[in-house]
């Protein structure tokens, strides 16, 4: 219980809203959605509800499909502390215990960020992330307000 309030909390609070982040090399990091997804921008607290599967729909009742790079990649790594606020073993932990609870399920997990980005722009409700100039036409950019 102590440890998904300390989840809760980390994924309420914020110091800053941010449209896009760096990477740790300084490229621009983005969220990326199938371009069925009806909307052109996403709230923070939605964005990390939806990455926490706490949230499985939009407000308009589009189902999602989630998708995301092994925690040790540097883009999962520099994705989870910079834009959602929390480190990527603690994402971990909640989709763990969500499925082991039997309450929810964890995330599509690719192997690499062109599978990431095939993944999203081939599946009605794909979301996820990447490096900005990796983004193609297939894809959509969600501004995180």
């Amino acid at each position: 219980m102590l440890r998904t309030l300390t989840f809760t909390l980390l994924l309420s609070l914020s110091l800053s809203i941010v449209t896009a982040c760096r990477a740790d090399d300084g490229r621009q990091l983005v969220v990326i959605a199938n371009p069925g997804i009806d909307q052109s921008s996403i709230s923070l607290e939605t964005l990390r509800a939806i990455f926490a599967m706490r949230q499985r729909t939009l407000s308009s009742g589009q189902p999602l499909h989630v998708f995301v790079l092994g925690d040790a990649t540097p883009l999962h790594e520099a994705f989870s502390k910079r834009v959602l606020g929390v480190y990527p073993h603690q994402l971990r932990l909640a989709w763990e215990r969500a499925v082991f609870s039997g309450t929810g399920q964890a995330p599509n997990q690719v192997a690499s960020e062109a599978a990431l980005i095939n993944a999203v722009a081939s599946t009605p409700g794909g979301i996820g992330y990447a490096l900005r100039s990796h983004v193609t036409e297939r894809l959509q950019v969600l501004a995180v307000d």
